[in-house]
């Protein structure tokens, strides 16, 4: 199916009013730092539910997770649902400690519990990590999409993609800063939602012949009942490219293990997710806006995890495998490789029809642009306020700050722009994010969690911690299922590594602090109360819901 007319009508309209919201919300806000990067403090709770959702649906989860849907099945859904749990930790006992530090950035945190050179190490990597992972696979796998579906599928239309998606993007979230983002974003989450449920169920429709989507869903799992395992045991599912689907998801790891490294580190501790919790009314609005988040987290599955398991169903022979012989082409790459990513734009080019298609495709551009703009903001807003204004800008007025801020996030875009197109060929990128943020993200971890709640970590255990988690990480990364054939290296999933490198940063961290301060506590560690910690009947009722559903999904599909 064409993208006709009709779609490029809805599609200009959506990206209109989208850009037209955010330029009207920010209004005055590039009067002031506290303006520009945190919406002056006055977002409520389901703008900040909202914009959490929208900041983390991108395309990194609808196509990216897509695409694992189609490799491995539902136990990829345990990020998102693994995440509502993460997320109710985060609203109860992170948020109360940021909220009343009065905190702009998450390197700010660093700077008043430990030291101002640690901040400044942390700082320059999130702004790294920022341009050269995340906003260059978001606009990697967007362009991939929208090329797969508005173009030939050939790679024509990848590069004006990546140009269009960026200057969307830019065009209202480097003007008004967070209360564009923000307030765009509950525009964004109901589209993408609306727009992903379209997808997932014109695709059930297809499945059988009587066109039923729930004969469509009974039909899929009857077909493919491994897909539905969310606790894999070791050669359980066998992905498309011949590898064991256990070692990017190793059983009981994602409940006790080191899903937890990945997801504590991204929802607490991850300034384009945590900054809009920052910029809350109150702490009790953040933490109603943290229990939506988590609501919503746990049907996202629905609309980017079953639309891959459907993909795959609909491109399998009889004997169960992907061949080329009956499966789709755009499958496949130059060298042979199944792309699994593919499988979501497939699913929109082959069976959404006309009008919807583009409905559909302004949910895809919102996952993608509501990231972008997520990303851009968090980055000028680490640059400006924690290495531009102590190092070179002290005296500098409050619109210079806001100033430096849309310079430093223009730079950061147009590099992730030059370097999108080098992702190519990646397999499930989803995946390839998650491992590799994997060799930094316990290090950081570790001198959060040890400087939220033990008051005897210093700053130069938390400084030896960081940098050593990398070589620790690497030392169980580059083993032989990773770069170097050699026994004295171990054979470990991802999962596990993370959660070993966790362990024994933490362990050298204690080890330091008790040799350096002779069991004393240091004089920046933060006092805790129970009174700080306590939650409202809105977080508490919500929470306990949550926890419950959560229990249910892992005890039907286990």
């Amino acid at each position: 199916m064409e993208f006709g007319l009709l779609d490029q009508i809805i599609f200009a309209a959506y990206a209109l009013l989208i850009v037209g919201i955010g330029l009207y919300v920010s209004r005055g806000k590039g009067d002031s730092s506290e303006g520009y990067f945190l919406a002056d403090k006055s977002l409520p709770w389901w703008a900040i539910g909202a914009s959490l959702i929208a900041a983390n649906i991108s395309a990194e989860q609808f196509i990216g997770m897509s695409g694992s849907g189609f490799a491995i099945g539902l136990a990829i859904a345990s990020y998102e649902w693994m995440a509502a749990i993460t997320l109710l930790l985060v609203g109860k006992f992170f948020l109360p400690i940021f909220i009343n530090k009065g905190l702009y950035t998450i390197p700010e945190f660093i700077e008043v519990r430990y030291g101002s050179n640690l901040k400044t190490i942390l700082a320059v990597f999130w702004i790294c990590l920022f341009v050269f992972v995340n906003l260059t696979s978001v606009l990697y796998l967007g362009a991939t999409a929208l090329d797969t579906i508005m173009g030939a599928g050939d790679g024509s239309f990848f590069i004006y993609a990546i140009i269009g998606l960026a200057f969307f993007a830019a065009a209202y979230s480097l003007y008004g800063g967070l209360s564009a983002v923000a307030w765009t974003d509950v525009v964004q989450v109901v589209l993408l939602i609306i727009g992903g449920l379209i997808t997932t169920f014109i695709a059930l429709s297809h499945v059988t012949e009587d066109g039923g989507v729930i004969s469509g869903m009974v039909a899929v799992y009857e077909e493919v009942p491994e897909k539905f395992s969310m606790i894999l045991d070791k050669g359980e599912i066998i992905t498309p490219n011949g590898k064991d689907a256990w070692w990017d998801l190793p059983g009981l790891a994602v409940l006790i293990g080191g899903l937890w490294v990945a997801n504590l580190y991204y929802w607490g501790f991850n300034q384009y997710i945590i900054q809009r919790t920052l910029a809350a009314k109150s702490l009790r609005e953040s933490q109603k806006g943290i229990i939506l988040a988590g609501f919503l987290k746990l049907i996202v599955p629905l609309i980017v995890v079953i639309p891959g398991i459907i993909a795959f169903v609909m491109n399998t022979g009889p004997d169960g495998t992907i061949s080329q012989s009956f499966t789709d082409a755009s499958f496949f790459s130059g060298n042979g490789n199944i792309i699994n990513d593919n499988a979501a734009p497939w699913l929109i080019q082959e069976f959404v029809p006309a009008g919807l298609k583009g409905l559909v495709l302004a949910a895809l551009a919102a996952a993608i642009v509501s990231s972008v703009a997520s990303m851009l903001n968090s980055t000028a807003t680490i640059f400006t306020m924690d290495i531009y204004k102590p190092y070179f800008g002290k005296a500098s007025s409050e619109k210079k700050l806001v100033t430096v801020g849309r310079l430093s996030a223009t730079i950061a875009l147009v590099i992730a722009v030059i370097l999108a197109p080098q992702l190519n060929n990646l397999g499930q990128v989803f995946q390839y994010i998650q491992e590799y943020t994997g060799v930094v993200s316990p290090g950081i971890l570790a001198v959060f969690m040890l400087g939220l709640f033990w008051k005897k970590t210093t700053n130069k255990a938390a400084i030896y911690g960081v940098l050593a988690s990398i070589p620790i990480a690497l030392f169980f990364k580059i083993g032989p299922n990773g770069w170097i054939d050699n026994p004295i290296f171990v054979t470990l999933p991802f999962m596990h590594q993370m959660m070993y490198t966790w362990i024994l940063t933490m362990l050298l961290m204690i080890s330091i602090s008790l040799a350096e301060n002779k069991g004393r506590d240091h004089e920046k560690g933060i006092e805790l109360s129970s009174k700080l910690f306590k939650t409202g009947p809105a977080f508490n009722i919500g929470a306990f819901a949550i926890l419950l559903i959560v229990t249910m999904l892992y005890a039907m599909f286990w």
